[in-house]
C-alpha cells in the first residue's frame, strides 16, 4: 500500500484535540488521522524510531477488562518515547464518590495524555470521559500550564474509536488502497452473532456503522428483533450514508448481511432493552438485579444460537471469499466456527495490530507540532 500524503492544514487543526467519538471529527480529519497511522506503520515496520514525545506520561484508566486495547496503548505510548501508566478503574476513588471532573484534575496533574475505557453502562461512559477532560482542562487553565493532554476514548458506551479506526486502517491495507475511496461501493455486513459468555457492549457495532458510512461503504446491519442499537447511532449512519454516496440497510436476517458482502463483521452485543434496564440497577448499586439482568440477557441470546458465522454463510459472500473481521476475543463455536476463525487467524492479528498505530497517530497529531516534517 502506497504511503499516503499528509495535509498540513488539517494537521494544524488536530493539534491539542481529543477523540471522544468519531462523529465529533470531520471526514477530512479522520482521513488525515488514518494517513498518519499509515505513516507510523510504515516507519515502524521499517525499523525507524518514532520517539517523538520523549519523557512524558501516558495514563490509561480501564473500568472494564482489556487485552488488546491495553497492550496497544502501552505499545503506542512506548513507541512514541512516552512512559505508560495503566490505572485499574476499580482502584480509583470514583466508586467512593469522587467525580469524573475531580478524577481528571488529579490525574491531569501528572499526565501528558489520557486514555479511558468505560463501556459497560449506557449513558455513562462517554459522559464520564468528557467530564474527565473538563477536569484536566480546568486544572491546566488554573495553573497556567500550556501542556497538551489529549484524551482518547478507549471504548465507551457509544463508540470504540481506536478499534473501528484500526478496522478501517486494516481495510485500506487489505484492499491495497490508501485513498478515501478504499471501501467505497464495498458491501460490509455488520451482524449480531450468538454469544453464551456475557451481554457485550453495543459500542463496536455502533462505532462501525457510524464510521464506515463516512467513506461510501454499503453497510448492512443485521440483528434479531430486540437487539437494536442506540437510535442516535442509527440516525447518524443513515445520514452519513446519504452524504457519502453509500448506503445503510437494516435487516433481521443474518444471511442478508452476508449475501454478496466483501467484508463481514459478525459480533455479539446485549439486548437493547436490558442494557437500558442495567442503567437503573447500576445506579442503585443493586448487584443482585445486575446479575439477574445478565442472566436474562444470556437466556435471550440462547434463542438465536443459529446466528453464527459459518462456512455456509461465508459461501454467500462475494465470490465466497469475504474478509472476516472481529475485534476479538470471539466466542469460537458460537459467534464463529473454528474453521472460519482458523482461515482468518492471521488477518485478525493484522487487524488488531493497527490499533497501536491508530493510538500513536491520535497522540501525535494532538501533541507534536510540525508533525508532517518530523514524519519525513
Amino acid at each position: 500500500m502506497t504511503t499516503p500524503t499528509l495535509d498540513a492544514e488539517t494537521l494544524k487543526g488536530l493539534f491539542g484535540k481529543s477523540l471522544m467519538l468519531t462523529t465529533d471529527w470531520s471526514t477530512d480529519e479522520l482521513e488525515t488521522l488514518l494517513n498518519v497511522a499509515a505513516r507510523f506503520a510504515a516507519r515502524d515496520r521499517a525499523g525507524e524510531s518514532n520517539a517523538l514525545i520523549p519523557n512524558e506520561l501516558g495514563y490509561a484508566v480501564f473500568f472494564d477488562n482489556s487485552t488488546r486495547t491495553k497492550s496497544a496503548w502501552a505499545g503506542a505510548v512506548t513507541r512514541l518515547g512516552m512512559n505508560p501508566v495503566i490505572v485499574d478503574g476499580s482502584s480509583t476513588q470514583v466508586a467512593h464518590g469522587e467525580t469524573a471532573v475531580e478524577t481528571g484534575a488529579m490525574l491531569g496533574m501528572n499526565a501528558h495524555a489520557m486514555g479511558i475505557r468505560h463501556d459497560l453502562i449506557l449513558g455513562e461512559g462517554n459522559t464520564f470521559m468528557r467530564d474527565v477532560e473538563k477536569g484536566i482542562s480546568d486544572y491546566l487553565a488554573a495553573t497556567d500550564n500550556a501542556r497538551k493532554v489529549p484524551l482518547v476514548n478507549l471504548q465507551c458506551d457509544i463508540d470504540h474509536p481506536t478499534q473501528t479506526l484500526a478496522d478501517m486502517s486494516w481495510l485500506r491495507e487489505h484492499f491495497e488502497d490508501a485513498s478515501p475511496d478504499a471501501i467505497r461501493g464495498k458491501k460490509i455486513g455488520v451482524s449480531w452473532a450468538y454469544s453464551p459468555s456475557y451481554a457485550k457492549p453495543l459500542s463496536v457495532p455502533q462505532g462501525l456503522i457510524t464510521l464506515l458510512t463516512r467513506f461510501g461503504a454499503n453497510v448492512t446491519l443485521a440483528h434479531p428483533k430486540g437487539y437494536e442499537l442506540m437510535p442516535s447511532c442509527v440516525e447518524a449512519a443513515e445520514r452519513q450514508a446519504k452524504e457519502s454516496g453509500g448506503s445503510f440497510t437494516q435487516t433481521n436476517e443474518m444471511d442478508q448481511a452476508f449475501e454478496g458482502a466483501h467484508v463481514v463483521y459478525p459480533k455479539s452485543w446485549g439486548p437493547y432493552d436490558l442494557m437500558l434496564e442495567r442503567v437503573d440497577a447500576n445506579r442503585a448499586a443493586d448487584k443482585a438485579r445486575m446479575g439477574d439482568i445478565e442472566q436474562r440477557a444470556l437466556t435471550r441470546n440462547a434463542d438465536f444460537t443459529d446466528w453464527i458465522c459459518d462456512e455456509r454463510r461465508m459461501a454467500l459472500t462475494d465470490a465466497g471469499d469475504a474478509l472476516y473481521m472481529h475485534c476479538l476475543p470471539a466466542d469460537i463455536g458460537a459467534e464463529v466456527t473454528e474453521g472460519v476463525m482458523e482461515k482468518h487467524r492471521v488477518n485478525l492479528a493484522r487487524e488488531a495490530n493497527w490499533k497501536v498505530y491508530v493510538i500513536m497517530a491520535l497522540l501525535a497529531v494532538a501533541k507534536v507540532e510540525n508533525l508532517e516534517a518530523k514524519l519525513g
